[in-house]
């Protein structure tokens, strides 16, 4: 799932790169034996506020520590890159999935019904967004539903700004749980059937939907929001079955990290007994082979999972 700008046919880039609210970290990807493999891997913690995910407002308040944070990064992995994916915030970015009775044959065409769409939706003019979108579930009648992504072209220039002044060029920009869900997607099983992915951040949650490979609801619940995740999950498997069709979730996936350690273990135990069923770990190590490490800690296999689904998609694109 891409966002925002991307290279095309360009070559896969060097690193992958999230930009967090607490945190700046890196990740380059390798072969071994034909079996994508993270090759070097560094974090950096950020000053507290140096950086507030905001889809209306300035994000980046500390731009000299980010800088130095990405350069500190950087110098940290197995060679500098020149060339990254950035992976912002989710709250930095509206997804919205829309639906359309008739899908226009010309690009152009295409372009201005979505533009057209996302205006009402927007809470800035739609002249100041960048906007991109996927393609997602065809109907028999040959409508169709896409996943639209738009954030402020001024937002999305401060994270590429740091970048440059790192001196990597950002590329390619995607948001941090739509990565974790092309994680999650490099497992054949969660390609078929509807499968409910729970992304936690210490800034966040956000909660999508896929079938058979598509994502077909997202929503975001910022931190501090009054309803419990466990009631905003519940509410999304009511809308699931009322508004989705739903027959059932294949399987739960849980992945990320809270302001506290045991944020994501307790937010497992409410899940399975608010939905009655099993919530498996969304794991970098299911799709790539992770660096030996002198520490596994959950922490670091989190912090992993944006970043290998980022250079996964990538590599993807590069050969497909």
């Amino acid at each position: 799932m891409r966002l925002l700008t991307s290279w095309l046919a360009s070559p896969a880039p060097d690193a992958a790169v999230e930009i967090a609210p607490s945190r700046v970290s890196a990740a380059m990807l390798s072969s071994r034996g034909g079996t994508p493999a993270i090759q070097s891997f560094a974090v950096d913690a950020l000053p507290t506020e140096a950086i507030t995910g905001s889809l209306t407002s300035v994000n980046i308040l500390d731009r000299a520590s980010v800088v130095a944070s990405l350069r500190t990064v950087f110098d940290r992995l197995e060679r500098r890159p020149a060339r990254v994916a950035l992976i912002i915030p989710d709250v930095a970015a509206k997804v919205s999935v829309v639906r359309f009775d008739r899908i226009p044959a010309r690009r152009d065409d295409l372009d201005q019904l979505v533009r057209w769409q996302m205006r009402k939706a927007a809470p800035f003019p739609i002249e100041e967004a960048a906007v991109s979108y996927t393609a997602g579930s065809r109907t028999a009648d040959g409508g169709g539903e896409f996943v639209v992504v738009l954030a402020r072209r001024d937002v999305v220039a401060e994270y590429e700004d740091v970048c440059a002044a790192a001196g990597a060029h950002a590329g390619l920009v995607d948001i941090a749980t739509f990565c974790v869900i092309n994680l999650a997607l490099t497992a054949p099983r969660v390609r078929a059937g509807d499968w409910l992915m729970v992304h936690v951040r210490p800034e966040y949650t956000s909660i999508g939907i896929v079938r058979d490979g598509d994502v077909i609801f997202f929503r975001n619940r910022p931190e501090g929001d009054q309803e419990s995740l466990t009631d905003v999950v519940h509410q999304t498997a009511m809308y699931y079955q009322d508004r989705l069709s739903g027959e059932g979730f294949r399987g739960v996936l849980l992945g990320g990290s809270g302001r506290v350690p045991d944020a994501v273990e307790a937010a497992r135990r409410d899940l399975e007994e608010r939905l009655g069923a099993r919530v498996d770990a969304i794991d970098a190590a299911s799709a790539v082979t992770l660096p030996d490490m002198p520490r596994t800690a959950a922490a670091v296999r989190d912090g992993l999972a944006p970043l290998a689904g980022m250079l996964s998609r990538t590599t993807e694109m590069v050969s497909a």
